[in-house]
């Protein structure tokens, strides 16, 4: 049985999807100007609790620092506000009158945000603010060590949003945050989509949830340094994305990797610019610290100061000290500081030549990061599009921070704080994740030409102009094919007068009266006359006040006639030739659909002929 918490987690969670789902059944039909009005509310009030929401965010998690964090709060409130207002994301946002195309967003209903403890108050902002723009509601999960101060940046948005008339429960924030409150969020009825910052483990819920769901994965980034990069300007660079928010980011840089000729001068660097280098014996301390038996990262170290975790690893380090910096001999379990750190230990690795230092980028990236970020500093574009090609990673940086590059503060990607990793990494996208993936895209699409004019094809125009074949069978080019709702007359004319003709009687002349009964008659009677005469009906058998010369040549039997069997037989061909009481003739070579099959259960359409 279900301890307390969690049925009350469970409890919480149906009460704040249900209200949800009001607020959204409400919100739909706001006009865009009315959303734009509520997330320029949304994100004014964000931007005013930047700084205090960051303090609040440090004191209960104990990762980070304050300024930082204040300045992911400001990405997220200030940058992408500003990305996010141009974009339609109601009603008509694209028309294409040349291509008879209108697409029309349509909003995805009730978003289960899941919120890392890392990040935990800007991550709430940029989720908040994204849904709100595709006109959704959102329920926001805090991860339990962040409860007050993702609790407290969702009350203070959600007030902004309904005091610019959004519906009241359009953001609402889980108190109790247990694992079973979790699950029964990604799985509840009402909830439509599922957007996860955290931990493989709920990444892989989610996806394993059976609702479409947005999640990322893990980062290891690997820095190459190319020959003609300024190593000073590019290692400084490095330094200001590594200490960056104690390197919390998922994508902090986590190796370097450079060529063994500028060791000297990467070292040196690395010293001008606050970073402490340790010796094989800190090295090894830092491994059993940071990186436990199982190869996780070690929660106590992560977000904390180069200063704490040194003294955590049994030696000091000055408070000037921005970075930790150790050397690497290889890539993998067998060397754990090849791993992501989240914390502000940087490694470096050596290479013999541009070739090795890019294989050796790759494999960090593929160690633990594969999809996420790499970064590298060059002058040489061609050696920055090789990088490029060749990187498991869907940002690749160039000359900036990572975690500044990643998230659209450097560079002029989408500001986010939620970064896909693609398919190689399990994840359902590879962008940097806005509002656009928060809705859906429905699109009104005109005729603009006829069928045989899509095709352009030598085989399409030889197909296209050559007769239609397969007289007596059901398909394209058939005599008894249906137009319009009405018999093609003057096929089934040609038609009888073949089968006259077979027959020893002349259409023209004193026949003509023959002629003209059975062309009188409903296409499918003389089809079937004429189909069937293999199983039995001769001309002998027809009426003689029908055809008065027919019954005057009692004539013995004749071969059946020729019948062209089809290619391909679809679900539509029978059913026609059932509505038509007509035979398909099929043989060995002939395609014949599932569904087709299971509709002539009782082998009354299709007939073979071999």
């Amino acid at each position: 049985m279900l301890a307390d918490k969690d049925l009350q987690s469970i409890q919480e969670v149906r009460t704040k999807v249900a209200a949800a789902h009001e607020a959204f059944l409400q919100f739909r039909p706001f006009t865009q100007e009315q959303v734009d009005r509520i997330i320029d509310h949304v994100a004014a009030a964000a931007r005013a609790n930047a700084e205090s929401l960051a303090k609040l965010a440090v004191e209960e998690t104990g990762y980070g620092n304050v300024r930082d964090k204040t300045i992911k709060n400001l990405l997220t409130s200030d940058l992408l506000h500003r990305a996010i207002r141009p974009m339609k994301t109601v009603g008509i946002i694209r028309e294409d009158r040349a291509n008879g195309i209108i697409e029309i967003a349509e909003p995805v209903g009730v978003v289960a945000a899941i919120l890392p403890t890392t990040n935990p108050t800007s991550t709430a902002f940029f989720k908040i603010l994204i849904a709100l723009k595709g006109r959704n509601a959102i329920v926001v999960s805090p991860h339990p060590r962040a409860v007050n101060c993702t609790c407290e940046s969702a009350r203070i948005l959600a007030e902004a949003a309904e005091q610019a008339g959004a519906p009241k429960g359009i953001v609402q924030c889980l108190t109790k945050a247990t694992i079973e409150g979790t699950n029964e969020l990604i799985k509840h009825r009402r909830t439509s989509l599922i957007l996860s910052t955290g931990g493989p483990g709920i990444v892989r819920a989610a996806y394993s949830s059976g609702k479409p769901a947005l999640g990322v994965g893990p980062g290891n980034v690997a820095v190459l340094l190319d020959d003609s990069a300024d190593i000073d300007e590019a290692i400084g660079s490095v330094i200001d994305g590594k200490s960056f928010d104690y390197g919390t980011v998922c994508s902090s840089e986590q190796c370097v990797v450079t060529e063994e000729k500028n060791r000297d001068a990467v070292f040196a660097a690395l010293g001008k610019h606050g970073a402490y280098l340790c010796n094989a014996e800190q090295t090894d301390a830092l491994a059993r610290l940071l990186i436990t038996k199982d190869f996780r990262v070690n929660a106590e170290c992560v977000g904390q100061s180069p200063q704490r975790i040194a003294k955590m690893a049994g030696f000091s380090v000055s408070d000037d000290v921005r970075a930790l910096v150790v050397e690497l001999k290889g890539v993998g379990r067998e060397h754990p500081l090849s791993a992501e750190k989240l914390s502000p230990v940087l490694s470096v690795y050596f290479a013999r030549d541009f070739a090795e230092a890019l294989k050796v980028s790759a494999a960090i990236v593929n160690f633990g990061g594969r999809g996420h970020t790499c970064v590298i500093y060059s002058k040489n574009e061609q050696r920055i599009r090789e990088f490029g090609l060749t990187m498991p990673a869907f940002r690749v940086l160039v000359n900036t921070p990572s975690p500044q590059g990643s998230t659209g503060i450097t560079t002029n990607v989408l500001p986010s704080m939620t970064l896909g990793c693609g398919a190689i990494a399990g994840n359902i996208t590879g962008d940097n994740v806005g509002p656009m993936h928060l809705i859906n895209i429905k699109r009104v699409a005109y005729k603009v030409r006829d069928v045989e004019a899509a095709f352009e094809s030598e085989e399409a125009r030889a197909f296209f102009a050559a007769p239609r074949r397969g007289a007596g069978s059901i398909g394209a080019g058939s005599a008894w094919a249906v137009s319009g709702g009405g018999t093609r007359e003057p096929k089934v004319a040609a038609a009888v007068d073949q089968y006259l003709r077979q027959r020893g009687i002349d259409g023209h002349g004193s026949n003509s009266g023959a002629r003209a009964a059975l062309v009188a008659r409903p296409a499918a009677v003389v089809v079937d006359r004429f189909l069937n005469g293999r199983h039995g009906t001769t001309p002998s058998q027809v009426s003689p006040r029908t055809s008065p010369v027919m019954q005057s040549k009692p004539e013995p039997k004749p071969p059946a006639p020729d019948v062209e069997t089809v290619p391909f037989v679809s679900e539509d061909d029978v059913r026609r030739a059932k509505v038509l009481e007509k035979k398909i003739y099929i043989n060995g070579k002939t395609i014949v659909t599932p569904a087709a099959r299971d509709l002539d259960y009782d082998r009354q359409v299709m007939i073979r002929t071999d």
